[in-house]
Parts: structure tokens; sequence; C-alpha cells
């Protein structure tokens, strides 16, 4: 091992080691770099830097009030939404009620036009009853003095004496009848 050792030493300076002036020039220039970077760009780096982290920040900042908008926004939406839906349930409960009144009203009305048609119709059916009963009256008073004239065998002219003779004969029927009806009711049987 002596002999590498001793031809190390003989060869001079150690190849890995720079030589001094190498080594001073490098260090003035770094040095030189390093300020010129220091002055120069560092304050751009840091500008820059300072920028994306405001912008960052101001991101997350609108991105949080926006989120927080947006939640307010919801809760005031489902919040009209439940109105509109109790608005709409509203509305269709006063329609029923709406509509219950009004087929009331119209069953009333139907009702009440049928009870004045019948009521009409009662009171037509008896005016015409009477004009069929005055009618008859006087046909059944012509026929009852013509016969009467017949049978007699002379002519009874005397128009008022002949109408009284006849109306007296119809009531006497009348009440008559009437006598009747009352001894037979159906309740009496």
């Amino acid at each position: 091992m002596a002999p590498i050792a001793v031809m190390a030493a003989e060869e001079g300076p150690d190849p890995l080691l720079p030589h001094t002036s190498e080594l001073i020039v490098g260090l003035v220039a770094f040095a030189l770099l390093f300020f010129f970077l220091r002055a120069k760009v560092y304050p751009i780096f840091e500008k820059t830097y300072a920028e994306r982290a405001a912008a960052i920040q101001g991101g997350a900042r609108k991105a949080e009030e926006a989120q927080a908008e947006a939640q307010r926004l919801l809760e005031e939406y489902r919040a009209q939404l439940a109105d509109a839906r109790s608005e709409a349930a509203r509305i269709r409960e006063d329609a029923k009620q709406q509509g219950a009144a009004i087929i009331a009203q119209a069953r009333e009305d139907a009702e009440a036009e049928a009870k004045r048609v019948a009521a009409r119709a009662e009171a037509q059916l008896q005016a015409e009853r009477d004009q069929v009963m005055r009618e008859l009256r006087g046909e059944v008073g012509t026929l009852a003095t013509t016969l009467a004239g017949k049978v007699v065998g002379e002519s009874l002219q005397d128009d008022d004496r002949s109408r009284r003779v006849v109306e007296r004969f119809l009531a006497d029927l009348e009440t008559a009848q009437a006598s009747d009806a009352v001894t037979t009711a159906p309740g009496d049987s």
C-alpha cells in the first residue's frame, strides 16, 4: 500500500479540489447572481405569490359567500314552495266549498222551480177544472131545462128562473156528494 500513497503524493495537487482562483471567481459570480436575483427576481416572485394567495383566499371567501347565498336562496325557495303548497291546498278547499255551495244552490233553485212549476200546473188545472165545471153546469142546466120541459110538456123559457132552479139542484147534489164522501172516508172502514 505504501507504493500507491507515494505515487499519489508525487503527482501534485489533488485533482478533486479546485484551484483557489477558480473558487474565488465562482464565489464572486455566485454572490453577484444571488444579489441580482434577490434584488430583481425575488420581489416579482413574492408579489406574484402574494397575489395568488390573495386570489385563492378571495376565491375561497367568494365561494363561501356564494355557498351561503345559495343556501339562503334554497331555504327561501323551500319556504316559498311550502307557502305555495299551502296556498294551493287552501284554494282547492275553497273551490270544493264553493262547488258544494253552487251545487246546493242549484239544487235549491231546481227544487223551487219545480215547486213553482207544480203550483202553476196545479193552479192551471184548478182553473181548467173550474171552467169545465162552469161549462158543464151550463150544459147540464140547459139539458135539464130541456128535459124538464119535455117531461112537463111545456117550455121553460124563463132563463133566470130555470138557471136558479138548476143551480139550486146542482148545489144540493154537491152537498149530498160531499156528505157521502165524509161518511165513506178511507179511515172509517
